[in-house]
């Protein structure tokens, strides 16, 4: 992997480059092709390569916290993070791999799937949810995850946040999906968005990567790597660095 911008490098430090810059902080992560189709055959795997994945790693390991939809979360089969020997050094003093935060409205998820029954107690999930969401499927996944309400209809992503911040969580890596990701944005709760550009044209209806209302944020671009085609662009709010 190379750096194009700011400085061409054959050999960047990855960590330095995508190091947060303060202890509350949200940070987008996705994949695109490069015609702007967020998956491939439903799943964002199909645009990935071996960069992609190097970079996603990294960036999981970074992190306090993974936040996702639901519906990301039951489409790419979402279960607890494994921790890897590559990030002792990244989490001293943490838990050896981030939570899992997930995002739904209704708890429409498998409550018996390994992302509940499989969690480390050191990483437990943590389930943002609604009041209109059934009690009986609030009190189940209260058996094994934590369960916070927030919000009546709707969850509230400023009180999410704020939530996490709490816990001690204030490094948020957000994996989408792309309706999470247009909330956000429209809630003005967007730090960072990390983009890796896939080397091929899909066509077909594939959302993008915001899928929702309209929302404007002007960004700065921090660095653009490249490998095999593919691109990696770093961009955060404009000002924030």
């Amino acid at each position: 992997m190379r750096q194009i911008l700011p400085h061409p490098s054959e050999e960047p430090d990855l960590v330095a480059a995508y190091g947060y810059p303060r202890a509350t902080w949200l940070r987008l992560n996705m994949v695109s092709s490069a015609d702007g189709g967020a998956w491939l055959k439903g799943v964002s795997g199909g645009l990935s390569g071996a960069g992609d994945k190097r970079v996603f790693g990294l960036l999981r390991g970074l992190a306090d916290v993974i936040l996702a939809g639901a519906a990301t979360v039951r489409v790419e089969g979402y279960g607890p993070v494994d921790p890897r020997e590559s990030w002792r050094v990244l989490r001293a003093g943490r838990p050896a791999a981030p939570p899992i935060a997930v995002v739904t409205r209704r708890l429409d998820l498998d409550l018996g799937g390994p992302l509940f029954t499989d969690a480390d107690p050191a990483a437990r999930t943590i389930v943002f949810t609604t009041e209109a969401a059934p009690k009986e499927r609030r009190r189940e996944a209260a058996k094994s995850a934590e369960v916070v309400v927030a919000g009546a209809e709707r969850v509230d992503l400023t009180r999410v946040t704020l939530e996490l911040r709490a816990r001690g969580l204030g490094r948020v890596l957000c994996e989408g999906g792309p309706r999470v990701n247009a909330q956000l944005s429209a809630a003005g709760l967007v730090d960072e968005l990390c983009l890796t550009v896939s080397p091929m044209l899909i066509g077909g209806d594939a959302a993008r990567i915001f899928n929702g209302g309209a929302s404007q944020h002007p960004l700065d671009l921090a660095h653009v790597l490249e490998e095999d085609g593919f691109l990696f662009c770093r961009y955060v709010r404009e000002g924030a660095l």
